[in-house]
């Protein structure tokens, strides 16, 4: 049964961020959104089409040019093959996405796999629809999940409808090599278990070239992606949700009711991006890698373990031994004592306890004054 929505708790990251914020001065590494402005061109097609008044209803789907262009783009970038008339529609983010997808999909009762640690909303959005969110924990794996503990979770919990894969990770800045994928949807296609693939931090891969599951497992993908962390245009709420048509037609009647369309100005912006905006992440993603060799070699310096990140713009970082391992505790009293926020890792599920999220979408002043006063953090905890 879906609970009631009192019995739904307030992120602890808004909360968190909340506190921070109310401090003065204080550097704040948590923010998961691009430090750069959306692009000259994207804006300027936006003011154009407020000066044109193109600002009344589009189809709920969104309007077919743009899907086209959308279409193209990810043929374009990543080889898939979605007809923009069909298995396409355009959503207010990508949090709108995994929300009308998991209502269309999910009856009570059933089950959604989330690797652990995760991005927050995941777990409450199955909880929501009547579903139970069953968390697999990476911590023992890098933070990847094996085709073995994929395939024993799936036959100990037969009732699993959704493999919700998220990469780049948010939080773990880890992916997924072509092979790895291949691995896992070796075990997939062996069950009725859709697979939704979260790859908003595709164009912000670093270490090897991104490949969309969707390319690996089509008839069992739903994909989602947009232009928040690609071309900075968090604000702009645009995501993207394709895969089978069948299953789209059935997401489009979710999104239809809970917002008619996303905006029209979004959308023109959105048709500047994926028309001539092809190389706008890459400036963007220079820079990323920059900062963060930056911290991971600071880091390192202080003990402070982590994952390579191969996407994204975060470290997890593991709090040294020797030091206060409860890593909300930690994060508190950094934030009191140095004016530094950096987020607990087990803000984001179970395999993030004695982490910290660390977020480089900053600048390198910022991640130095963030390393210099983690040393001085450290320094005067020791135990």
């Amino acid at each position: 049964m879906k609970p009631s929505v009192v019995a739904i708790k307030q992120q602890e990251i808004f909360k968190f961020n909340a506190r921070a914020k109310s401090i003065p001065g204080a550097i704040n590494m948590t923010v998961g959104e691009p430090n750069f402005h959306t692009p000259e061109h994207i804006k300027q097609a936006a003011i154009k089409a407020i000066k044109n008044d193109q600002t009344h209803y589009t189809v709920p789907e969104g309007d077919h040019k743009l899907l086209g262009a959308v279409a193209n783009y990810l043929h374009d970038k990543y080889n898939l093959n979605y007809d923009p008339e069909t298995q396409i529609i355009a959503t207010t983010g990508v949090t709108e996405g995994v929300f009308s997808v998991f209502n269309a999909i999910l009856r009570d009762g059933d089950e959604v796999l989330i690797p652990s640690p995760s991005f927050t909303i995941y777990g409450p959005d199955a909880d929501f629809n009547g579903a139970s969110p069953v968390y697999l924990d990476t911590s023992k794996t890098n933070f990847k999940v094996t085709p073995s503990m994929l395939e024993e979770v799936i036959k100990t919990n037969p009732r699993i409808k959704i493999f919700l894969l998220n990469y780049p990770s948010n939080p773990t800045g880890v992916s997924y090599t072509e092979d790895e994928l291949q691995a896992l949807a070796n075990i997939l296609k062996k069950y009725d278990i859709f697979v939704i693939s979260d790859e908003i931090y595709s164009e912000l891969t670093y270490n090897f070239k991104h490949i969309s599951f969707g390319n690996i497992l089509p008839d069992q993908t739903i994909l989602l992606n947009g232009l928040s962390k690609s071309h900075a245009m968090t604000g702009w709420r645009f995501g993207v949700v394709c895969g089978p048509a069948e299953v789209i037609a059935q997401v489009n009647k979710i999104h239809e009711l809970a917002t008619t369309s996303i905006t029209s100005i979004t959308q023109y912006a959105a048709l500047e991006a994926y028309t001539n905006g092809y190389d706008d992440p890459l400036a963007m993603k220079e820079q990323y890698q920059s900062r963060r060799d930056a911290l991971f070699e600071g880091l390192k310096e202080l003990n402070m373990e982590c994952p390579t990140p191969d996407g994204a713009f975060y470290l997890f970082a593991k709090i040294p031994a020797g030091f206060e391992q409860d890593d909300v505790k930690f994060a508190n009293e950094l934030l009191e004592e140095e004016h530094l926020a950096i987020l607990p890792g087990s803000f984001f599920g179970i395999g993030g306890e004695g982490h910290l999220r660390i977020s480089y979408a900053a600048s390198m002043e910022n991640i130095a004054k963030c390393l210099s006063k983690l040393g001085q953090f450290l320094k005067s905890h020791k135990n």
